[in-house]
């Protein structure tokens, strides 16, 4: 069992020794563990017998393909580059655990390991292109209960303009019936006028 003053020599000599300082030195520090760099939690590198431009090429054609539209959406196509880079990665290693003369295992442990990697991998790949089908499709079904409603909004400000086109046309078809009405009232009045006119004109005459 440790003693008192050992814990507080341990705790000291802790204080330090505290790591890299500088940001490339943690960086540095971080990558000496990094091997082959395909284990789930390891951060993204491509390795220095890869080349970079591969990877941007590779990155470039899943962008095209799906074209991205939100940092989401950025997201998971990157993701779905680096997973599928990181399968072909394993299938790379796992070709050192054979014999190439005579074809057999000669790294039973390693072999293993890169197979579940690979597995990895694949089924991180299909649930980010899953994840981003899931998303777009969400998206389309928002746009189109969007245009839904735009539609029955248009719909309902259509009928609402013959419903009241309805109504001036019937209210200008009254008026044009009275307009008639009054103009046989006038007729009938201008009828009788003039017959009045001419029986005074007679008796005028007859007196």
């Amino acid at each position: 069992m440790s003693t008192q003053a050992q814990i507080a020599a341990n705790q000291a000599n802790s204080q330090l020794s505290t790591g890299p300082k500088s940001e490339a030195g943690r960086a540095a520090a971080a990558r000496n563990n990094f091997r082959h760099g395909l284990t789930p939690s390891s951060e993204f590198w491509v390795l220095p017998s890869e080349r970079q431009t591969d990877f941007l090429k590779l990155l470039a054609q899943f962008q095209q393909e799906h074209q991205p539209e939100t940092p989401t959406e950025e997201a998971l196509v990157q993701a779905m580059a680096e997973h599928h880079w990181l399968r072909h990665r394993a299938m790379r290693l796992e070709e050192a655990c054979f014999d190439y003369t005579t074809g057999q295992i000669i790294d039973e442990r390693k072999l293993a390991l890169y197979l579940r990697y690979q597995t990895t991998h694949e089924r991180a790949f299909h649930k980010a292109l899953n994840d981003l089908l899931k998303l777009r499709a969400e998206k389309r079904k928002a746009e189109i209960g969007f245009e839904r409603q735009e539609q029955a909004r248009a719909t309902e400000t259509r009928r609402q303009e013959r419903h009241e086109m309805k109504k001036e046309r019937h209210k200008w078809e009254i008026l044009l019936a009275e307009v008639k009405v009054e103009g046989q009232q006038l007729h009938d009045l201008n009828r009788d006028m003039a017959e009045s006119e001419r029986l005074l004109a007679a008796q005028r005459s007859n007196g």
